[in-house]
């Protein structure tokens, strides 16, 4: 389209285009240009990384890492050796004795309690909260921190007041990225002693598609004050489908084969101190229970919601 009897010539150059005009229309030309964006942009589910903008890794120079790698071939060698005599040697399971509890973590060694890190909203100012994860006077885990609801006066934040605990990622030899498999059990054993509060028990089944690395199985795990342990068997049949903190309209099944991480969350809004002693966390195959999901799976259209 030419802008004046004095246009000359019309380019494309990428995405943008250019024109040749006189002067008198030059300073017009560049002001309509600036306004409209020509540019190809993707208005979709895009997610830019898997934290969700909470980057917490430390700044580390190519030299730092250079460095930390020579320390760690001797280790890394010696799981590549352990992961192909499990290879060779074992036998994969086909099914799993019903009634016999098997243990993912037992919080018997302080090497254990290495493999769970915490978190809070003061980790990312945006909260006063505060949790740690050590030792217990009964030589177990302690999950404890203090719970503050406070939110900071900064006009960004509108909710304060988590504190949450979460397994690392399970790694194979070399830092090559596993999930675990839990395609043999449907439910969850957790041998606990709390105080009184509601916990929230968090897998997560992080996918291949950017869309789907916040997905999160939560389920509402109330607990008994005083000094007695309890045993709290959920199938995972109970647990529903959640994003980002929001559950989801649509609602599908566990990938039990592509666990990632599991976790435990304190965030009932109560301002105080908690305490939640663990003894150990495990896999149980019930035959008794054969519900394959709790919520609804019916059949919706997509203008009410989209797949």
């Amino acid at each position: 389209m030419a802008l004046c009897r004095n246009w000359k010539t019309y380019s494309l150059q990428g995405y943008r285009s250019f024109s040749i005009l006189c002067r008198q229309c030059d300073a017009s030309a560049l002001k309509i240009h600036s306004n409209v964006n020509v540019s190809p942009k993707r208005l979709l589910f895009w997610e830019k990384d898997r934290k969700g903008g909470y980057d917490a890794k430390e700044k580390v120079s190519t030299l730092q890492h250079i460095m930390k790698g020579f320390k760690e071939i001797k280790s890394e060698f010696k799981l590549l050796g352990e992961e192909a005599k499990e290879f060779l040697a074992a036998d994969p399971l086909l099914i799993a004795r019903p009634g016999e509890t098997d243990l993912l973590w037992c919080f018997n060694e302080p090497k254990v309690l290495e493999q769970f890190v915490t978190t809070s909203d003061s980790d990312h100012n945006q909260g006063y909260s505060s949790c740690s994860f050590s030792p217990s006077p009964a030589g177990r885990a302690l999950f404890h921190g203090y719970l503050d609801t406070r939110v900071p006066k900064d006009g960004r934040v509108k909710k304060a007041g988590y504190c949450a605990l979460r397994s690392q990622r399970t790694r194979k030899a070399f830092k090559r990225e596993a999930t675990y498999n839990w395609h043999l059990y449907n439910t969850l054993v957790v041998k606990l002693r709390g105080d009184g509060r509601s916990y929230l028990l968090n897998i997560s089944c992080e996918g291949y598609y950017d869309i789907t690395w916040n997905d999160i199985y939560h389920y509402v795990l109330f607990t008994r004050g005083g000094p007695y342990w309890q045993i709290a068997k959920i199938p995972f049949s109970k647990f529903i489908l959640g994003s980002k903190g929001l559950i989801q309209d649509k609602q599908s099944r566990m990938r039990l084969d592509r666990v990632t991480h599991f976790g435990i969350s304190c965030g009932d809004k109560i301002d105080g101190p908690f305490n939640l002693e663990l003894e150990y966390i495990g896999l149980e195959f019930d035959p008794t229970h054969d519900e394959d999901f709790a919520y609804e799976m019916y059949k919706t259209d997509r203008y009410i919601v989209g797949v």
